[in-house]
């Protein structure tokens, strides 16, 4: 009966740790998928008015403390809204490599200046926005990544198209910058010239194929003999 007892309880402490570590692995997977930062909204108007409140309270009261905290807060939305990086909460650069590589696909990383970021990703499938959030996601913890830009290239390509590399701000849509960050072009070809070439190519095939069945119907009319 001991017997029983101790392997029932065994048993139970067995389910309780695989429930337990189950639903720790479901909330990181949660984390990691969980979107990064975003900036250049407008700020919220009802988020934004309580805060005003509470911080004309905290003055009154004499809560310097609460009011020099609320006043920052205040500070880091109205900076985000106009897209203005925090120059104090640089991400740390060597830092950066290291988080980087540890995200899933990721080969290389490195740094072209101190704003761009440069990733090369073993799989073509991989060059995404996808790996470009869940980098911001690992950089966050490093300092203010509106003042980062990802730079995506497969390590797999083999045509210029593939060779193509994706840029974005962690925190901003595709195509849009910081207050004061340039838009650095990095690919090697930009994207006329790579257009300009692939309309090109596919001008010729076209010609080479109309010459082919022109040259198939002299064929085809040179062995018909005439009725």
């Amino acid at each position: 009966m001991k017997h029983e007892t101790n392997t029932r309880t065994a048993t139970a402490i067995v389910w309780a740790l695989t429930l337990l570590l189950g639903a720790c692995g479901g909330q990181a997977e949660r984390e990691a998928a969980a979107p990064p930062q975003r900036a250049g909204q407008p700020l919220d108007p009802a988020q934004t008015a309580e805060r005003l409140v509470k911080m004309r309270s905290q003055a009154l009261g004499g809560d310097q403390k609460g009011l020099q905290q609320n006043l920052q807060a205040l500070n880091e939305d109205v900076n985000r809204s106009i897209r203005l990086a925090d120059p104090a909460r640089k991400v740390d650069r060597e830092n950066a490599r290291i988080v980087a590589k540890s995200v899933k696909g990721v080969r290389t990383v490195a740094w072209i200046d101190n704003e761009n970021l440069f990733v090369i990703v073993n799989r073509n499938g991989e060059r995404t926005y996808g790996t470009i959030d869940a980098i911001c996601n690992q950089l966050e913890p490093l300092g203010d990544t509106l003042g980062v830009v990802v730079n995506v290239q497969s390590g797999a390509a083999r045509t210029g198209d593939e060779l193509e590399i994706l840029s974005r701000n962690c925190q901003l849509p595709p195509g849009e910058r910081a207050m004061m960050q340039a838009n650095r072009q990095v690919d090697a070809l930009p994207p006329q010239i790579r257009a300009q070439h692939r309309a090109n190519a596919d001008a010729a095939l076209r010609a080479e194929r109309s010459e082919d069945r022109q040259e198939s119907d002299r064929i085809i009319q040179a062995g018909t003999p005439e009725m």
